[in-house]
């Protein structure tokens, strides 16, 4: 099942206390590009989600976002900070025997000094955050690929019935093409007929004639090859994994025999088809640009 490029996945999940969202963005590129927003905190996780999604993804212009709220997650951490203490201990201390007080330096009095005690925010396991993150993405890439495959399946959908189209207009190329050689040998005829009046007519001249003009124009190997194109455009249709870079390049190969053919014909009505033929092929290459 192809998928398309464009997309949209969100992931959210409780995991030891944090609440974590992820949102997975993608608009169309040539190659994958994956920017990863996250907190600066949990930046070490950004390795490991660009690893992930291109384990799931092939192609896009994707971008990540993360938000974390841990604040129950927070632990806090408080230790006496020893230094600044016994300064302030010393102190108070000099004070107290210098000026003759009887007040003790009592652990009230000591506690109330600033930067005495130290408060930090304890440090999680690593491997552990990046764990929940990487289980809340996966949920978001589920969301993402699932959206992304509903859109492959209506742009093959699209494309199968343009794949029709050029199949019946190489259809009426190839019966128009034995037309256009069967009007040119009749209006050889005529032309001889005029000059040559009453003089009798080289048959043989005339079949000549024809044959080299039918030579010139015939685009039997042009629409052989463009139904095997549209075999090929059947198969890919069907096939797993990306395969948008192939139908570009499928895409370009219906262009030149589109081409071919028109730079052959000089019949009118089958300039007409060979007009309809590649605007429907450029149809397809516009829908190709969204497929992975």
């Amino acid at each position: 099942m192809i998928r398309s490029m464009t997309g949209y996945g969100r992931g959210e999940a409780v995991l030891h206390d944090r609440a974590i969202t992820v949102e997975v963005r993608a608009v169309n590129n040539r190659y994958l590009d994956c920017a990863v927003k996250i907190p600066r905190v949990y930046v070490f996780a950004e390795e490991a989600i660009k690893a992930r999604v291109q384990s799931q993804v092939g192609r896009g212009k994707l971008d990540v976002f993360v938000t974390i709220d841990a604040s129950a997650a927070d632990q806090v951490a408080v230790t006496l900070n020893r230094p600044v203490a016994d300064g302030y201990y010393a102190a108070l201390t000099q004070m107290k025997e210098t000026y003759g007080l009887a007040e003790p330096v009592s652990l009230s009095l000591l506690s109330r000094f600033p930067d005495v005690f130290l408060v930090e925010k304890a440090q999680g396991d690593a491997d552990v955050i990046e764990g929940d993150i990487l289980q809340v993405l996966d949920q978001a890439l589920a969301d993402f690929n699932a959206m992304r495959a509903r859109e492959g399946a209506k742009l093959a959908e699209d494309i199968r019935a343009k794949g029709e189209a050029i199949a019946a207009l190489v259809t009426q190329v190839e019966a128009r093409s034995p037309e256009t050689v069967a009007a040119y040998r009749e209006k050889l005829r005529q032309k001889m007929q005029e000059v040559l009046e009453n003089t009798q007519i080289d048959e043989s001249r005339i079949l000549t004639e024809a044959a080299l003009f039918a030579d010139k124009v015939a685009v039997d190997e042009e629409t052989v090859r463009l139904r095997s194109h549209l075999a090929q455009l059947g198969e890919m249709l069907q096939a797993q994994g990306p395969i948008g870079r192939k139908l570009d390049f499928l895409i370009q190969e219906f262009n030149r025999e589109a081409n071919t053919i028109g730079s052959k014909c000089s019949d009118v009505d089958l300039a007409r088809v060979v007009v309809d033929l590649k605007g429907e092929i450029e149809k397809i290459r516009e829908q190709v640009q969204n497929i992975e």
